[in-house]
């Protein structure tokens, strides 16, 4: 039987269905897994996403895109396919695309992890013949902490610093890291300040029920207060004048790069935080072996090693070559350029 999904020049293309799977190039019909803007892109004639994705893309790509969700679990026919999203735990509105055609079952993870997230719905395994995974971090040394283990950390080192007057600056993407860590943080502390490329996602979290704790923008706050508070801002905003109202103050990035001692030296911070909304290495291996699938296709990442090491282990394995990144590798965002303009809304 023919592959169900092949790689086109516009991205992955679901041959029976005669539709892209997060497409890089222009298309009429995109199944949208998550709306980082490696996976969701203008452009397309028709975009599909998880209900609780829709008020995200929207803000992302704007207000007049033609999409359509629907709720995790659902199913809809197209052309001899039947369709259903179903939660990745990656972001808010993230999902793994499940495809069905006389009787074999593809399923495309998207970006994911398996570790639980107040902050979007958790990762729900789906059984399928093929499973194309993602590998970002799919290397064994990368084995991540308990989430609240390091959301602790954090807020031992606000609080450290708000003790000494200094005001603590964490660099975080601002679409879905950004909100997991102001899920964890005690705003009993001091003040919570948000740059202006986050502070328009935090309201469309909590438009979608997230909890999240009270936040303002640095104009809105008292320039004494700023010395006891906590700031989250995008890594661009690194180095700008921005930066120079908060005067003496501790610096920290959050990423899964951050187990990486080089990475943590060439960002220059006083703290890493690890902390990736990615699978680690055992997660991947999970989430691999709960779909039973007995053929992986792996994508962006570590794809020689995952797909080396699937073999060994006895499953069918191979790569697709992908455009999509990470979006908060240590070297540069991937949507840094798109978003400066929203960044310098609170400059």
């Amino acid at each position: 039987m023919a592959d169900m999904v092949i790689v086109r020049r516009q991205g992955l293309y679901c041959v029976p269905g005669d539709f892209y799977i997060d497409p890089w190039r222009p298309v009429e019909r995109a199944v949208i897994t998550h709306a980082h803007g490696d996976h969701a892109r203008v452009g397309h004639a028709h975009y599909l996403s998880a209900e609780s994705g829709v008020g995200i893309l929207k803000s992302r790509l704007g207000r007049d895109i033609r999409i359509d969700g629907i709720e995790y679990g659902a199913r809809i026919g197209h052309q001899g396919v039947t369709i259903s999203l179903h939660p990745a735990g990656h972001v808010l509105g993230s999902s793994q695309v499940r495809m069905e055609h006389k009787g074999e079952v593809w399923v495309a993870s998207g970006d994911y992890k398996v570790e639980p997230d107040r902050t979007c719905a958790p990762f729900e395994p789906v059984r399928c013949d093929t499973f194309i995974t993602e590998s970002t971090f799919g290397l064994p040394i990368y084995r991540w902490q308990p989430e609240q283990a390091i959301f602790d950390d954090i807020n031992a080192w606000w609080r450290s610093n708000a003790g000494q007057g200094r005001c603590s600056v964490v660099f975080a993407y601002s679409f879905g890291k950004a909100q997991r860590i102001l899920s964890g943080l005690d705003p009993g502390i001091g003040p919570i300040v948000c740059h202006g490329a986050v502070e328009p996602l935090n309201r469309v979290y909590r438009a979608a029920g997230v909890n999240l704790p009270p936040t303002a923008m640095v104009t809105n706050v008292d320039k004494a207060a700023l010395k006891s508070a906590i700031v989250i801002a995008p890594p661009s905003a690194a180095g700008t004048s921005w930066m120079k109202r908060f005067g003496d103050y501790s610096d920290a990035f959050a990423s899964g790069w951050m187990q990486l001692r080089g990475a943590r030296r060439r960002r220059g911070v006083d703290r890493g935080f690890v902390l990736s909304d990615h699978a680690d290495w055992p997660g991947l291996m999970m989430a691999i072996r709960a779909t039973e699938a007995p053929r992986v296709i792996v994508t962006h990442g570590s794809i020689a090693v995952m797909v080396r090491w699937l073999r060994q282990v006895g499953i069918d394995a191979s790569g697709f070559d992908t455009e999509y990144g990470d979006e908060d590798a240590e070297v540069a965002e991937v949507t840094e350029s798109s978003q400066a303009a929203a960044e310098k809304t609170d400059a």
